[in-house]
C-alpha cells in the first residue's frame, strides 16, 4: 500500500465543507486506511475589527485541498471525485483513466515547512511594512491618530510610528495588528 499526497481542485470557498464531508464519507465507507488525512493549508493571521483584534484562517492554496490517499483499492478516486464541490485532481492524466500525479517530495516538504511555521508563529501579518511608510493606529491609546514608520522590529513585530500630539512628533511602539496601511 502506497499512500502519497494529491491536490483536489475543488470551488474556492467550500474547501472546509468539503473537507468535512470527505472525511465523513471515507468514515462511512471505512476507508481511512486507504485516505489517512485530508488538509487544507492555512495560517492564522491577526486582523482588526470594530478596533478589537481577532483571529482569522487564511488559505494557502485558495480552491485547493490536500489529500493523502492510496487508489489500489477503485473506490477511493470515485469517491473523492463525487464529492460535491469537487472539480477534480491537480494534474490528473488525460483520457478515461484520469490517473491523478502524485505531489513531490519537495512539494510536500514546502508546503507542511509552511504550516510549520504558521503554527510556530501565529503572529504573522498579512503586509510587511517599510520604514517612511504612512500608518493609521486602528488599536490602544493612540486608536485613529496617522504617522509614519520609523523603526521596525521585525522579530517582534513591532514597529515605531511617529505619531503628532498636540503638534509635536511623538515615537509610539506598537504590534503589527494595531496599525493599517494608509492608501
Amino acid at each position: 500500500m502506497s499512500v502519497k499526497w494529491y491536490v483536489i481542485r475543488a470551488i474556492s470557498g467550500k474547501e472546509n465543507k468539503i473537507k468535512t464531508y470527505l472525511e465523513k464519507e471515507i468514515v462511512r465507507k471505512k476507508l481511512e486506511k486507504f485516505v489517512p488525512d485530508v488538509l487544507i493549508p492555512n495560517e492564522k493571521i491577526y486582523v482588526m475589527r470594530d478596533g478589537k483584534k481577532k483571529i482569522k484562517e487564511r488559505n494557502y492554496f485558495p480552491g485547493y485541498v490536500l489529500v493523502s490517499a492510496d487508489f489500489s483499492h477503485g473506490e477511493v478516486q470515485h469517491l473523492i471525485n463525487n464529492i460535491p464541490g469537487v472539480i477534480g485532481f491537480l494534474g490528473s492524466g488525460k483520457g478515461a483513466s484520469k490517473i491523478p500525479i502524485p505531489l513531490r517530495e519537495d512539494e510536500i516538504n514546502r508546503i507542511f515547512g509552511k504550516v510549520d511555521e504558521s503554527k510556530i508563529d501565529e503572529a504573522s501579518s498579512l503586509t510587511s511594512f517599510v520604514v517612511g511608510e504612512s500608518v493609521k493606529v486602528m488599536d490602544g491609546p493612540f486608536n485613529g491618530f496617522t504617522g509614519n514608520i520609523s523603526e521596525i522590529f521585525e522579530e517582534r513585530k513591532k514597529i515605531n510610528v511617529s505619531v503628532k500630539i498636540f503638534g509635536r512628533s511623538t515615537p509610539v511602539e506598537l504590534n503589527y495588528y494595531q496599525v493599517e496601511k494608509v492608501n
